[in-house]
């Protein structure tokens, strides 16, 4: 394809390069607007030292035959610019290779960024890997700063008071004791340490003790002093942190590749711009270039290349589709570019505008399975080294395997780079071969389970890229579908040297019908360089509400950091410049923050005297953020305030960067094609037709099915689509979409994993509804809920998220409402439960459930349901969670089977009734938030409604009698799968002990004893579950319900398990399970369940585990803290102690098995309650039980108070200690203390209430993790393999949901 730019006329050539992981990629504009692209390896040591500088080289000795110095210096004199992205950070983040870095914490906060949120990464993972710490030492300061709030602290003080830049006052608690600090510093500096990070609460408001510290550690020669409220002035002293951690990590190692980078040049490039892309879209001076902004820098140029160019091709929003080797990832683009303010990539949040660029778990690299009868493509990936098997370099089969045997990639058109000496071509031959010896191992399983089919290599390969196509369409529906977009209604922008294989069938997957391939689509990230601005960012903290009054004072700030922003621009030369300004605003109360820029307000609205002079000079702030809101969220709230977090101002530095010009127009409508190829599509296979891009010009039209060849890249034009090139030289794809799929009943391996992926979307879909259009804290933004699906039977489908003390647990309420109501259910009836009789957990988890009905069927055809988290449903105390309850009906209102809709009619009187009528216990008192209450359940049953939708798209799709086969084919699959492991359980404990029965009994603190006794049968893969001889009910509220016990079951069989099942019914097909009634695991009607669901649910999972000897315990405790008055509430759940295992260390300061909730951040925690928080960190007492894996070390937190609150406590492992497991000692029991302000020590019970007073100071040390494994046993038969892969690592607001999700 014949393609050109205009000209500087400059005669120079200018540079645009993206350095990714595997390979570099150089764009460059050549005097007279002709462009060249070249493709390097990033690493590739015996030829050159940096491949950007030699993609440079080599472009200008073949455009000049000069390129080098006399003193061997690449020539700067013909280079106009030089644009850059690179992954240096990204890559020294990922491995951990960047700089030793001291941190500097407030006295008691050394482990906060250890601990972080408290959540564990990967909620089914017993080695519970977190990331690992970004500094090496820490240095504790006696210093600290607290929020004033005058009209509620009681304490007796002299502090001194603070004006905080936000205009609110602070209080000086303690001054910086600076002797200490040098006196630290200094022996860290002696240690070689050369980078610091200062993190100190409410820093970003009174920055002075950070600002001492700061100047310390300049006089005392460290080389890079990074302070928190400079690195982002965000409240959130642990994402600051984090940030200033990676600022203070990378930054040095950027620089030192920058200095490398530019003693490859002449006069180390003076005189040349040179610019370095970042996480935000914008181009930064190489001085400017900072580690916490470049770990996106690389993808973000891929954004501002698609989005510059493919809207000029279309209206509608656009959907960035970037396949490279290991992952895929995933934007959009609707008119501006999409921001978030805080994100985590490996385990660290960067508080810093980044674009929002979702990165999924299919890549060409990534590697292909078959387990238990499904087929499974990644999360693990070959990598660039060894690569996929075709790579010739002992490789695993990948994706891109796959599509080499589909005829979808053509070895004569590869470069010959690989093999052991990087000289060879793709190996076809082995891939067919390793192909073969997979087919006979899935034909083998189709056999024994009675299936005739015989599955070919092809089919094989494509059954594989369907189950790729379908998980990267499952994000892309998350990122359009949660914000209530339609993803239809987009094109798809397609670029990486990947995706044209996959482009046609992503898009008809989703329903799209258009597809954009920009002519450097090979290239864009490096061409979305050249295009972009330079950008400059100012921002400060605010904390003022938003109205009137507040006008002048915002808008005052934002002509500051205007001022500011124009200055910094205009100091590097740039005289077109263009401000965009923002407020960070939220409701009050609330965490949903939004950054809003201001809506154009008509000249006509201003002419009003009372015009705000804000909106006057900027525009309305106020609409932006409720048409957001509402977009976001479904609504708005009435005569809430809301809050400026945020003041912030982006300026760009327009570049003039050279003009796409037109390619040369075709005399005739077809291309002449290169030859012919066997292409294997769904439809069958194609003698293809080959065309060779850089030979088609503007008007041509291909029909599929045809294979374009692009220098970087290869496109496929799938059967029945067409291709047409534009006046630039893109091409643009129509893709016929059919909502029909031609399958049947039978079992396909290939249709069941699109089938699971697909009813996981349903459930996930539905959650998004729910979460958009509730009100509560709870299910909002604390994201307490799960939704579901369940088939006619009740049985469970799909279920999202998997919180673990809801897996299995709906199924429970489904079958009930079945057995109570059977075929009276009618098209347009909702049921309300929460019973633990009728499956309940407790109380305030409250059950939506409605039967879905498709046509003329007379009886519902599936059900969904969906089940959120209330604060309040009444009972004796607020939040419905007394900790010393001893009836049900003390803990709020309970419904069996309330009918909530009838006939399509919301009962609103009747349920209103119900939640405001106190239960009958003494103290009772009906639901304190009838409001809310209201809110959610009406969000639950549109959440349910999302999910009929959804599921009669299915049928319409595929039929009926399709879906439901595919329902118990996916249930079918997850028995399988428990079937195999306790098949290999049961073989194992029959060789180990001579025996196939395991018995376990664990106790309470009470003494009530949890046994188990588990009879695997090997040959079939059954077991029997046998709770009996477990405990009486108890006078309290840890009795649990049955559902709690069978989640917890099924909890622990797909931690066994080890790999992703389908979590359905079917996970509990093999086993029976004895649940003894009128026991603490099956109590009786009437009984307290509120510390059943949060401590025996723990309790069971730690018998479970003993008995299957898989780990010892963790430290067993949820840790429930509740405090508050008459006027507030607050609820937290403390981390502490993993137990270790065969093979890993238990990790410390985590929440372990049945919860994973996040804690509150220590600024907010002190800004919006009367409390300060005095310590957060591990435990140095030992907690952690001994062996050759030690567990892990359980958290002190202490509490505090500014004023007397009553404070109530439900804890468990006080008294008995986590085991130890195969000769590890047991990890230490928890405490409760109270201080006294007069210094007098109590200790508190497991469960208690008490009133506190002002002083009072609340102390907990939550249990450890058993130890695993004798201390002196040499042993190293236990170790864990060390597999060569690697894994992608997922970033982005669909992964930050997900993980938000698995974290409630």
């Amino acid at each position: 394809m014949v393609s050109s730019v205009s000209a500087e006329g400059n005669n120079k050539y200018c540079f645009a390069i993206d350095r990714g992981g595997t390979f570099t990629d150089v764009l460059c504009i050549c005097p007279g607007g002709r462009v060249r692209t070249m493709k390097l390896l990033s690493e590739d040591p015996e030829r050159y030292s940096d491949a950007p500088r030699e993609g440079i080289r080599r472009i200008l000795k073949e455009e000049t035959g000069a390129d080098l110095t006399a003193a061997g210096l690449v020539d700067t004199s013909k280079i106009g610019w030089v644009r850059m992205g690179t992954t240096v950070a990204t890559n020294a983040l990922l491995e951990r290779k960047g700089d030793p870095v001291v941190l500097v914490v407030n006295s008691g906060f050394r482990d906060l960024l250890y601990i972080g949120n408290q959540a564990r990464p990967k909620i089914f993972d017993l080695n519970i890997r977190k990331p690992a710490n970004l500094y090496q030492t820490v240095v504790e300061v006696d210093c600290r700063i607290v929020p004033e709030q005058a009209d509620r602290c009681q304490l007796n003080h002299q502090w001194k008071v603070l004006q905080g830049v936000t205009g609110c006052r602070y209080l000086e608690v303690q001054p910086v004791d600076e002797l200490s600090v040098r006196a630290s510093l200094a022996a860290a500096r002696e240690q070689g340490i050369n980078s610091v990070a200062v993190v100190l609460a409410h820093s970003y408001a009174c920055p002075e003790h950070e600002l001492r510290i700061g100047a310390i550690a300049t006089e005392l020669g460290f080389s890079h002093v990074t302070l928190s409220h400079k690195a982002m002035p965000m409240c959130r002293v642990v994402a600051r942190g984090y940030t200033a951690c990676a600022e203070a990590y990378l930054t040095p190692h950027v620089d030192r590749y920058l200095a490398s980078f530019k003693s490859g040049f002449e006069n180390q490039l003076a005189g040349v711009d040179v610019l370095f892309m970042q996480s935000d879209g914008g181009l930064t001076n190489m001085e400017n270039f900072r580690g916490a902004r470049a770990i996106l820098s690389g993808p973000a140029g891929g954004v501002v290349g698609y989005a510059l160019t493919g809207s000029r091709e279309t209206d509608l929003p656009l959907i960035g589709f970037d396949m490279g080797g290991t992952s895929t990832d995933v934007s959009r683009y609707a008119g501006t570019y999409e921001h978030v303010i805080e994100s985590t990539t490996a385990g660290v949040t960067i508080q810093a505008p980044q674009l929002d660029i979702n990165t999924v778990a299919a890549g060409g690299g990534s590697r292909l399975f078959f387990r238990s009868g499904i087929f499974v493509v990644g999360p693990e990936s070959a990598g660039s080294h060894p690569g996929p098997a075709c790579y010739k370099k002992g490789g695993p089969l990948t994706v891109t395997d796959a599509n080499l045997i589909l005829g979808r990639i053509l070895p004569q058109y590869f470069p010959k780079i690989f093999g052991p000496n990087e000289n060879e071509p793709l190996d076809y031959e082995l891939t067919k071969r390793k192909f073969g010896e997979l087919q006979s191992d899935i034909n083998e399983h189709l056999k024994a389970s009675g299936d005739s089919r015989v599955l070919s290599i092809e089919e094989v390969a494509l059954g594989f890229i369907r189950v790729a196509n379908e998980t990267m369409c499952r994000p892309i529906r998350a990122l359009t579908q949660s914000r209530g977009l339609d993803t239809a209604n987009h094109v798809l922008s397609c670029f990486g040297g990947a995706g044209g294989q996959h482009a046609c069938s992503i898009a008809r997957n989703l329903g799209i019908a258009k597809v954009v391939i920009h002519k450097y689509a090979g290239v864009l990230s490096a061409y979305g360089m050249a295009l972009a601005d330079v950008v400059q960012e100012v921002q400060e903290p605010s904390g003022a509400e938003f109205n009137d009054a507040n006008a002048q004072l915002i808008k005052d700030r934002l002509d500051a950091l205007s001022v500011q922003c124009r200055g910094q621009l205009a100091a590097q030369g740039f005289k077109q410049i263009e401000l965009q300004a923002f407020l960070h605003l939220r409701y009050e109360a609330t965490d949903g923050a939004l950054m809003c820029t201001a809506a154009p307000v008509e000249h006509s609205q201003l002419s009003d005297q009372t015009t705000s002079p804000l909106l006057a000079a900027y525009g309305d702030f106020h609409a932006t953020f409720l048409e957001r809101y509402r977009t976001e969220f479904g609504f708005v709230l009435q005569n809430r305030r809301i809050i400026v977090d945020d003041i912030r101002i982006r300026g760009l530095g327009k570049n003039e960067t050279p003009p796409e010009l037109q390619v040369e127009q075709a005399q005739e409508a077809s291309p002449t094609a290169e030859g012919l190829t066997e292409v294997h599509f769904d439809q069958g296979a194609f003698q293809t037709p080959i065309y060779l891009t850089k030979h088609l010009l503007a008007g041509h039209q291909i029909s599929g099915p045809a294979v374009l060849i692009d220098q970087l890249s290869t496109i496929i034009v799938e059967p029945e689509c067409t291709v047409q090139v534009t006046a630039y030289g893109d091409l643009i794809m129509d893709v016929q979409t059919s909502g029909k799929h031609g399958i049947n009943a039978e079992l396909d391996p290939v249709h069941l994993s699109i089938f699971s992926h697909r009813f996981m979307s349903i459930a996930e879909q539905m959650g998004r509804v729910l979460q958009r259009t509730s009100i509560s804290t709870n299910i909002k933004e604390r994201l307490d809920f799960s939704c579901a699906l369940f088939g006619p039977d009740g049985g469970l489908v799909s279920n999202a998220p998997h919180i673990p003390v809801h897996l299995g647990a709906m199924q429970e309420t489904v079958q009930y409402q079945l057995r109570v109501r059977g075929d009276t259910l009618k098209n347009g009836d909702v049921i309300l439960a929460n019973h633990p009789q009728a499956g309940g957990s407790h109380l305030p988890d409250l059950t939506v459930i409605t039967p879905v009905f498709f046509k003329s069927e007379p009886r519902p055809v599936f059900f969904v349901a969906s089940r959120g988290h209330h604060a309040d449903i009444g009972g004796i105390t607020p939040g419905s969670m007394p900790p010393h309850s001893t009836s049900l009906a003390q803990e709020g209102a309970a419904f069996k089977s309330f009918l909530i809709v009838e006939n399509g009619v919301f009962q609103e009187e009747k349920i209103i009734q119900r939640l405001t009528t106190p239960s009958g216990a003494k103290g009772a008192v009906g639901t304190r938030n009838l409001s809310d209450n209201l809110s959610d359940l009406k969000a639950q049953i549109a959440a349910n409604h999302k999910g009929i939708h959804l599921v009669s798209e299915l049928i319409s799709s595929y039929s009926l009698n399709v879906v439901q086969a595919y329902m118990h084919h996916i249930q079918k699959n997850a028995e399988l799968a428990v079937r195999d492991m306790l098949r290999q359980i049961g073989r194992d404990t029959l060789e180990r002990t001579g025996s196939t029965v395991l018995v376990a009994k664990e106790f309470m603190d009470d003494g009530s004893p949890i046994s188990l006794r588990v009879t695997i049968d090997p040959e079939n893969g059954s077991a029997l579950c046998d709770f009996s001889g477990s405990g009486e009910e108890v006078w309290g509220n840890c009795n649990a319900p049955r559902a709690i016990t069978l989640s917890a079951l099924i909890y622990c069989l797909r931690c066994m398990v080890g790999h992703d099942v389908p979590l359905n019914q079917g996970c509990l097909a093999p086993i029976q399970v004895v649940i003894p009634k009128n026991s603490i695991l099956d109590p009786s009607e009437g009984a307290a369940v509120v510390g059943g669901n949060v401590q025996t649910s723990q309790r069971i999972v730690d018998t479970v585990l003993k008995a299957f000897r898989v780990c010892a315990a963790s430290q067993g405790c949820m840790n429930n803290i509740t405090i508050g008055d008459d006027q507030w509430g607050y609820y937290e759940t403390v981390a502490g102690g993993a137990g270790a295992g065969p093979g890993w260390h238990g990790a410390g300061g985590v929440h372990t098995h049945m919860t994973n909730t996040r804690i509150t951040d220590p600024e907010i925690l002190e800004l919006r309650y009367p409390m300060i928080l005095k310590r957060f960190c591990l435990r140095t007492d030992g907690s952690g039980g001994r062996g050759k894996h030690v567990g892990g070390e359980g958290v002190e937190r202490d509490l505090l108070f500014r004023k007397p609150v009553t404070l109530s406590v439900l804890t468990e492992r006080r008294t008995l200690q986590p085991y130890g497991l195969a000769g590890g000692g047991p990890g230490k029991s928890g405490r409760n203390l109270i201080v006294k302000h007069d210094g007098r020590v109590i200790a508190l019970a497991g469960k208690t209430c008490i009133d506190v007073e002002a002083g009072d100071t609340f102390a907990m040390k939550t249990p450890g993790g058993g130890g695993y494994g004798l201390e002196d046993d040499s042993s190293t038969a236990d170790q864990q393999g060390i597999e060569n892969i690697q894994r992608f690592v997922e970033r982005g607001t669909v992964h930050n949901y997900r993980q938000s999700q698995e974290s409630a």
